[in-house]
């Protein structure tokens, strides 16, 4: 077993001029969940820790990169699950809230529950988790291009988390701002357990992203967890679940899997997706924005 992280800023396409952001902000992200990693932390620390990073960077659609709702307003879900005990929590279609992600790991602490709207704001607001004015988490340029009804190309999906801490404790993470335009109070897969993402200590963890209608039916979590059965690669399994949804629905996903051995494995049928991971095999940590 090596203790290992792999995050994703979604299956989308990248436009050249933001493939160098999209980099940096993986980087970031695996960076901050390695030295939790590093330090003794647990794996939803680890989680946390960098699926937050993700949150507070515009280039992502989360929080403060989020994309606006039919009414012009950001509307975001997140969810966390652990492998040991099946401890998971979520939230969805909250508003003034800038870490999701965190609200969904008090959640997990606390009971799990999932959560939406005024009452997972409410909850964050009991448990004393930052929360900001709705307004605040309103991109100028997403709000000019919701104005102008421009379509969003490099920004549309949800961001990930998986890892595999010291303990051989595995975990997964979401987040996500939906789809531009969408109905108000849509959900989408993200903070959905099995959908969104998945954590089973006897099988491995992943942590989906892409069009949510389509990855919801497949249950494409578990899906690309139980293809690791056999001992199979987790870069085979994750393709052989892309595979799995292509041939059943109409759709662009990916996923990022971990086995409980700490191999990392991603797979896409998107043009693109920010990806970056680290082991203690690697010196430093890679990125990416697409499967090569």
């Amino acid at each position: 077993m090596t203790i290992s992280i792999i995050v994703h800023g979604g299956a989308k396409t990248i436009s050249k001029d933001k493939v160098e952001a999209n980099n940096a902000g993986c980087l970031a992200a695996t960076e901050a969940g390695w030295k939790v990693l590093k330090n003794g932390g647990t794996a939803p620390e680890a989680v946390e820790a960098a699926v937050r990073v993700l949150e507070a960077d515009p280039t992502f659609n989360a929080s403060m990169g989020a994309v606006l709702n039919n009414q012009g307003e950001v509307e975001l879900d997140a969810a966390i699950m652990e492998g040991a005990n099946f401890g998971w929590g979520g939230v969805a279609a909250v508003q003034g809230v800038p870490h999701p992600i965190s609200v969904a790991r008090k959640i997990m602490d606390k009971k799990p529950m999932f959560l939406v709207s005024h009452g997972a704001e409410r909850f964050a607001k009991e448990h004393g988790i930052e929360m900001c004015h709705k307004e605040d988490l309103v991109v100028e340029e997403l709000r000019q291009e919701w104005e102008e009804e421009k379509e969003v190309i490099d920004r549309p999906n949800t961001v990930g988390c998986v890892l595999l801490d010291s303990r051989g404790l595995l975990a997964a993470g979401t987040s996500t701002g939906g789809l531009m335009n969408q109905y108000q109070g849509r959900v989408g897969d993200s903070a959905i357990i099995g959908s969104g993402l998945y954590a089973d200590n006897n099988n491995g963890a992943c942590s989906t992203t892409g069009d949510g209608e389509s990855i919801i039916p497949v249950v494409l979590a578990k899906t690309a967890i139980d293809f690791l059965a056999g001992d199979r690669h987790p870069d085979e399994a994750a393709q052989m679940a892309i595979e799995t949804l292509k041939s059943k629905v109409t759709g662009e996903a990916g996923c990022i899997l971990i086995d409980p051995t700490g191999r990392v494995g991603w797979a896409h049928n998107s043009s693109d997706m920010a990806c970056g991971y680290m082991t203690d095999s690697l010196e430093k940590p890679a990125v990416f924005t697409k499967k090569n």
